[in-house]
Formats: C-alpha cells, structure tokens, sequence
C-alpha cells in the first residue's frame, strides 16, 4: 500500500525551491545588514538604566501641565475621529469602483485600485507634509492626512468584503431590471454591514494612533508637544504625555470593542 505525504510534504518543483532559498536569504542579510550589534545594543540599554540615563530623567511623570496637554489629546482625537469619518465616507465610492461586478468599466476600475494602492502606500506622515503646504500648519491638514490614509486602508477592505458577497442576490436584482445603485443598497450594502463596521472601527483606532505622530511634521494634535518636551530635554514631562496617549488610545480601543460586540 502506498503512503501519500500531506500535501505539506510533497515534492516541490526547483523554482518554488530558489524562491524559499532567495526568500531566506532576504532574511539573513536584511538581519546583518539593519539588526543592532549585540555589543552596541547592550551598552545602550545599561546608559538607559544609568543613574542619569534617559529612565532615571523620565520618571517620575511631570504633570503640572495636564489641562494644557489634555486639551491638546481632545484636538487629536477630534481630528482622528473627523478624518476617519471623511475617509470612510470617500472609501465606500472608491471601493464600489474598484470592485469587478460593480465597477462601471474595467478602465474605472483599474484607476480606482491604483488610486487606493496610492493612497494605502504613501505614509501619512508624508501626506500631512503634503497637507501642511497647501494648508498650512495645523490641525485640518492632520485631518486631510488621515482622510487619506483611510480612504486607501478601508477602501481595501470595503472592496475585498463586496468582492466576497454571495453574487446570486445581486443576480437576482439584475434580473428584474434593478439599477446599479438599487443592486447596492439592497443587496451589497447590507450584506457587506457587519464587515464595514469593523473595518470602520480598526480604522478609527488606527487613526487615534496615527494622529498622535502627525503633530511631529506640525500637523496638530499632541505630536507638537511631545517633540517640544523631548528638544527641551524636558523627558518628565515627555512620559506623562506618553503616558496620557496611552491612557487615550487604551480608552478608544475598549469603546470600539463594545461598539462591535453589540453591532457584530
């Protein structure tokens, strides 16, 4: 009787066997080339620890300007919530074109797709950079940057949840004469609800995150006082900012969780 190895185990051909060889040795010299020598990684973290290292001068927290820095956590989360909600509302458009039975024309859909491709790949740091010139500094060009941002990561999503909807509904719809947007709202959109909303729920995590390092480039939020504190040398304090996004970002995240255990 003859033995067949699961399919884990079955003979590969030599590409697929170059291809791991190529993909480990990727590995191996992205290690050697970018990872910290052992001898530079252990001297930096004993002056971490020193007795006046960058440990020793953050702790204890400096909060004697709470009011101040809490007003400047309010603006960053007003502008992660005012930026996910202008990009999830441009997401939807861009990822019904980009989907195959939806889109209009294969030319409109392979710009919609390069489009959120674009969008996803470009960070958005840059974007704020992009925003700050032709806004100016401040908080609407943090916003415009995380607009971007999540047009391309949920307009991913969006578009990869409509492409696995069950096609025999819309079928149906078009063939009694139902319109494109007819076939949407009634077939695709509430199909696709539950994953729209967790993806609308990371995306806002996400951005609560992300808005926190976009004041760095002058783009509002906190970011600006927390690089003012670390040029100041002022590291207490820079930890009770840290500290105060950490407590922001923890609070966000068992809100969005509650929200999708009651609508999922």
């Amino acid at each position: 009787m003859t033995i067949l190895a699961p399919s884990r185990f079955e003979r590969r051909g030599l590409i697929e066997y170059a291809a791991l060889l190529g993909l480990l040795a990727l590995v191996v010299t992205s290690l050697a080339a970018t990872a910290p020598a052992p001898d530079k990684l252990g001297s930096g973290i004993a002056r971490l620890f020193a007795p006046s290292g960058l440990l020793t001068q953050m702790v204890p927290p400096d909060f004697t300007r709470i009011v101040p820095i809490g007003w400047k956590l309010l603006e960053t989360l007003q502008m992660a919530v005012a930026g996910s909600f202008l990009g999830l509302i441009l997401a939807l458009p861009f990822a019904i074109l980009a989907t195959d039975r939806l889109s209009p024309h294969p030319l409109v859909r392979h710009v919609a797709r390069a489009l959120i491709a674009l969008f996803r790949t470009v960070p958005d740091l840059v974007w704020a950079i992009v925003f700050i010139i032709i806004v100016g500094l401040g908080p609407a060009a943090g916003v415009m940057a995380i607009m971007i941002d999540k047009i391309g990561f949920a307009g991913r999503f969006f578009a990869e949840a409509m492409e696995e909807t069950d096609p025999g509904p819309q079928d149906a719809l078009r063939a009694i004469g139902a319109s494109r947007l007819g076939l949407i709202g009634s077939a695709v959109i509430p199909a696709c609800l539950p994953s729209f909303i967790a993806t609308s729920l990371f995306a806002l995590e996400k951005s609560v995150r992300g808005s926190a390092a976009l004041g760095l480039v002058g783009a509002g939020g906190i970011g600006v006082d927390l690089k003012v504190a670390f040029d100041l040398f002022n590291y207490d304090e820079a930890l009770a900012i840290i500290l105060m996004m950490l407590a922001l970002v923890i609070a966000v995240e068992q809100g969005s969780g509650w929200i999708r255990r009651k609508l999922i």
